[in-house]
């Protein structure tokens, strides 16, 4: 039986991260395998550089969707992916390798995960958080601030400039393909409660199959 995969995206500050996390924590890894787009950045000096001179982090170029889309696709293959993590810039982390084990439940996650065609083609649930412009800004300077060492002009720059064209442009036309919307504006308990159940049930299925070899699909 071949993994099912979770595709999650939304805009920037909508809560994605802190969603597929809260999953995975439930789960653990034998069961849910989680993958983020923020792992596929390319380096720095191959970013976009806009009209003032700073390197615009939030375009589909920025990604290096075929690393990503090989990944996700050795993943349903039942492989295991090693991927050195990024840190955004911050001289204050110390990127870790990290290792991606294939399991019955795979969750990919990022902005781009329904634009870049080869990986949308592989979802088999398609999920978009979506919550307030103002939350997100807020949530995005809470973020940048504290967790990747940004000053506050430079959020708030980004922001502006390259985070909400980019959605209006390249994810806000893809919520009407999602298969689930979940507004995040407060919170969003009841839907991790379903989408929790929808997995825990999966799961199920494929111990039910495994014990069972002759009833499987």
């Amino acid at each position: 039986m071949k993994p099912f995969i979770l595709g999650i995206t939304g805009g920037s500050g909508s809560g994605k991260t802190t969603f597929v996390k809260e999953l995975k924590r439930r789960f653990g890894d034998d069961s849910v395998c989680l993958i983020s787009q923020d792992d596929y950045y390319r380096p720095r000096e191959e970013q976009f550089i806009d009209n003032l001179g700073v390197q615009n982090f939030d375009l589909p170029r920025s990604i290096d969707k075929k690393a990503f889309a090989k990944d996700v696709e050795r993943l349903l293959a039942g492989e295991t992916v090693e991927r050195l993590e990024y840190i955004f810039n911050n001289k204050l982390a110390t990127p870790k390798m990290l290792t991606f084990r294939s399991a019955p439940v795979i969750i990919v996650e990022g902005i781009f995960v329904f634009h870049f065609k080869r990986i949308r083609k592989l979802l088999d649930l398609k999920i978009f958080l979506h919550a307030k412009e103002n939350l997100k800004v807020i949530r995005r300077i809470k973020r940048d601030q504290v967790e990747r060492n940004y000053p506050l002009d430079d959020v708030l720059y980004r922001y502006e400039k390259h985070v909400l064209p980019t959605f209006e442009r390249y994810i806000l036309p893809y919520m009407d393909e999602a298969d689930i919307v979940i507004n995040n504006n407060q919170h969003f308990n009841t839907a991790l409660e379903v989408i929790a159940g929808f997995i825990e049930s999966y799961l199920k299925k494929c111990e039910g199959q495994r014990d069972n070899p002759t009833n499987a699909d």
